[in-house]
């Protein structure tokens, strides 16, 4: 029996609006619409759920790794909630400039969370805002998906052709949600 397959999810502008200052505090964290029964939904497959975010306001100095993990705390307890459930979060606090292996588009906190939770990278679903979610997901043999919410429709045309034939692209979390499921078992089910 092999390593169980994930579902690994962006954060900001994914399962949240995101925001061009960053969510610097928990009031600033507001979930997409769909998102909950997105995350309700994808909890009854059998694969892992992941958020790797890159959160670089931790190295800009604009909100602190306590904070981070508050907010971070506070998302799962309102997804466990709704019936969802989030696995693991792994996030990069590095800026652009600080050349680190663990931003995205770098496989670092893919490989981290793959060795951390016996996951079967290749096979596995990357849903994201952005050309670097894409870049990372086929990086480590996984499925890319985009979204269009939070910058998905400014980072969509940055797709080329190979990559805009591989990566579907959806209106939501939720549309992206039931493709996946569709994939897995056949049909949506309530």
């Amino acid at each position: 029996m092999g390593a169980r397959r994930a579902i690994f999810l962006d954060r900001d502008g994914v399962i949240n609006e995101n925001r061009s200052d960053y969510v610097k505090s928990l009031a600033e964290f507001v979930f997409l619409p769909g998102a909950l029964e997105a995350l309700q939904r994808l909890a009854k497959l059998d694969m892992s759920i992941v958020v790797i975010s890159n959160q670089s306001a931790i190295n800009r100095g604009l909100v602190t790794r306590a904070v981070v993990d508050a907010i971070t705390q506070a998302m799962r307890e309102r997804i466990e909630a709704a019936g969802g459930r989030v696995d693991a979060v792994f996030y990069c606090p590095h800026r652009p400039d600080e050349g680190c292996t663990c931003r995205k588009p770098q496989p670092g906190l893919f490989h981290q969370a793959a060795l951390q939770l016996g996951i079967q990278l290749v096979g596995s679903y990357v849903i994201g805002d952005a050309l670097s979610d894409v870049q990372a997901a086929l990086r480590v043999g996984a499925q890319p998906i985009m979204v269009l919410t939070g910058r998905g429709r400014e980072q969509v045309t940055l797709l080329d052709g190979s990559l805009r034939s591989s990566t579907p692209v959806f209106d939501d979390l939720l549309a992206a949600a039931r493709w996946v499921w569709q994939r897995e078992n056949g049909r949506w089910e309530p």
